[in-house]
Protein backbone atom coordinates (compact mmCIF):
# COMPACT_ATOMS: atom_id res chain seq x y z
CA UNK A 1 0.00 0.00 0.00
CA UNK A 2 1.05 3.55 -0.66
CA UNK A 3 0.13 6.84 0.95
CA UNK A 4 0.09 9.29 -1.94
CA UNK A 5 -1.79 12.17 -0.34
CA UNK A 6 -3.06 13.39 3.01
CA UNK A 7 -6.28 15.13 2.04
CA UNK A 8 -7.18 16.20 5.56
CA UNK A 9 -8.86 19.58 5.81
CA UNK A 10 -10.79 21.35 8.52
CA UNK A 11 -14.00 23.16 7.73
CA UNK A 12 -17.71 22.78 7.33
CA UNK A 13 -19.23 19.38 6.55
CA UNK A 14 -19.99 20.55 3.00
CA UNK A 15 -16.35 21.60 2.53
CA UNK A 16 -14.81 18.32 3.65
CA UNK A 17 -17.46 16.30 1.78
CA UNK A 18 -16.58 18.14 -1.43
CA UNK A 19 -12.89 17.53 -0.72
CA UNK A 20 -13.41 13.80 -0.13
CA UNK A 21 -15.51 13.47 -3.27
CA UNK A 22 -12.94 15.43 -5.28
CA UNK A 23 -10.17 13.07 -4.13
CA UNK A 24 -12.41 10.06 -4.81
CA UNK A 25 -12.90 11.23 -8.39
CA UNK A 26 -9.29 12.38 -8.90
CA UNK A 27 -7.82 9.03 -7.86
CA UNK A 28 -10.65 6.99 -9.41
CA UNK A 29 -11.22 5.31 -6.06
CA UNK A 30 -13.65 2.49 -5.46
CA UNK A 31 -15.35 4.12 -2.46
CA UNK A 32 -15.07 6.54 0.44
CA UNK A 33 -14.62 4.89 3.84
CA UNK A 34 -16.45 6.57 6.73
CA UNK A 35 -16.52 5.69 10.40
CA UNK A 36 -20.11 5.63 11.62
CA UNK A 37 -19.42 5.93 15.35
CA UNK A 38 -20.12 9.29 17.00
CA UNK A 39 -21.70 11.27 14.20
CA UNK A 40 -20.67 9.01 11.35
CA UNK A 41 -24.21 8.79 10.01
CA UNK A 42 -23.93 12.53 9.46
CA UNK A 43 -20.70 12.00 7.51
CA UNK A 44 -22.28 9.48 5.13
CA UNK A 45 -25.39 11.64 4.78
CA UNK A 46 -23.33 14.73 3.98
CA UNK A 47 -21.28 12.92 1.34
CA UNK A 48 -24.45 11.50 -0.22
CA UNK A 49 -26.10 14.94 -0.23
CA UNK A 50 -23.19 16.32 -2.28
CA UNK A 51 -22.81 13.31 -4.60
CA UNK A 52 -25.33 10.49 -4.31
CA UNK A 53 -23.43 8.33 -6.82
CA UNK A 54 -20.32 7.90 -4.64
CA UNK A 55 -20.09 4.47 -2.98
CA UNK A 56 -19.57 4.66 0.77
CA UNK A 57 -18.12 1.93 2.96
CA UNK A 58 -19.30 2.40 6.53
CA UNK A 59 -17.02 1.06 9.26
CA UNK A 60 -17.73 0.90 12.97
CA UNK A 61 -15.07 1.12 15.65
CA UNK A 62 -15.41 -1.56 18.28
CA UNK A 63 -11.90 -1.19 19.71
CA UNK A 64 -9.65 1.71 20.62
CA UNK A 65 -7.65 3.54 17.98
CA UNK A 66 -4.34 2.17 19.28
CA UNK A 67 -5.62 -1.44 18.98
CA UNK A 68 -6.98 -0.83 15.46
CA UNK A 69 -3.61 0.63 14.46
CA UNK A 70 -1.56 -2.43 15.52
CA UNK A 71 -2.07 -4.56 12.39
CA UNK A 72 -1.36 -1.57 10.16
CA UNK A 73 1.78 -0.79 12.17
CA UNK A 74 2.89 -4.36 11.53
CA UNK A 75 2.42 -3.86 7.79
CA UNK A 76 4.66 -0.77 7.99
CA UNK A 77 7.29 -2.79 9.86
CA UNK A 78 7.16 -5.43 7.13
CA UNK A 79 7.70 -2.78 4.46
CA UNK A 80 4.26 -3.41 2.97
CA UNK A 81 3.13 0.23 3.30
CA UNK A 82 5.16 3.20 2.07
CA UNK A 83 4.76 6.95 1.77
CA UNK A 84 5.26 8.59 -1.61
CA UNK A 85 6.45 11.97 -0.39
CA UNK A 86 6.48 13.52 3.06
CA UNK A 87 3.37 13.85 5.22
CA UNK A 88 4.61 15.62 8.36
CA UNK A 89 1.24 16.00 10.13
CA UNK A 90 0.31 12.34 9.55
CA UNK A 91 3.79 11.13 10.46
CA UNK A 92 3.75 13.19 13.68
CA UNK A 93 0.51 11.49 14.69
CA UNK A 94 1.98 8.10 13.80
CA UNK A 95 4.95 8.50 16.12
CA UNK A 96 2.66 9.63 18.95
CA UNK A 97 0.63 6.39 18.87
CA UNK A 98 1.79 3.79 21.38
CA UNK A 99 0.53 0.32 22.24
CA UNK A 100 -1.24 1.89 25.24
CA UNK A 101 -2.85 4.97 23.66
CA UNK A 102 -2.32 8.09 21.60
CA UNK A 103 0.19 10.35 23.35
CA UNK A 104 -0.46 13.51 21.34
CA UNK A 105 -2.82 16.41 21.78
CA UNK A 106 -6.24 16.29 20.18
CA UNK A 107 -7.45 13.47 18.00
CA UNK A 108 -5.21 11.47 15.69
CA UNK A 109 -7.63 12.16 12.82
CA UNK A 110 -5.15 11.68 9.99
CA UNK A 111 -3.78 8.50 11.52
CA UNK A 112 -7.24 7.09 12.16
CA UNK A 113 -8.30 7.77 8.56
CA UNK A 114 -5.14 6.05 7.29
CA UNK A 115 -5.73 3.06 9.58
CA UNK A 116 -9.32 2.67 8.33
CA UNK A 117 -8.11 2.93 4.72
CA UNK A 118 -5.53 0.17 5.07
CA UNK A 119 -7.80 -1.95 7.27
CA UNK A 120 -10.32 -1.92 4.41
CA UNK A 121 -7.70 -2.51 1.71
CA UNK A 122 -5.91 -5.27 3.60
CA UNK A 123 -8.97 -6.80 5.24
CA UNK A 124 -7.79 -10.40 4.82
CA UNK A 125 -4.36 -9.65 6.32
CA UNK A 126 -5.81 -7.66 9.24
CA UNK A 127 -8.41 -10.34 9.98
CA UNK A 128 -5.76 -13.09 9.82
CA UNK A 129 -3.66 -11.10 12.30
CA UNK A 130 -6.70 -10.78 14.59
CA UNK A 131 -7.33 -14.53 14.42
CA UNK A 132 -3.67 -15.27 15.29
CA UNK A 133 -3.79 -12.86 18.22
CA UNK A 134 -6.83 -14.65 19.66
CA UNK A 135 -5.08 -18.06 19.68
CA UNK A 136 -3.34 -19.36 22.81
CA UNK A 137 0.08 -17.82 23.32
CA UNK A 138 1.92 -21.17 23.19
CA UNK A 139 0.81 -21.72 19.57
CA UNK A 140 2.29 -18.36 18.56
CA UNK A 141 5.58 -19.07 20.38
CA UNK A 142 6.01 -22.41 18.64
CA UNK A 143 5.35 -20.90 15.25
CA UNK A 144 2.28 -23.05 14.66
CA UNK A 145 0.42 -20.16 13.05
Amino acid sequence: GYIIEDGTIHGSPQRWARRAIGLYRHYEADAIVVEVNQGGAMVAHTVRSVASDVPIIEVRASRGKHIRAEPISALYEQGRISHVGAFPELEQQMVMMTTAKYQGDGSPDRLDAMVWLFTELFEDIVNADERRRSLPQWTRRKGLV
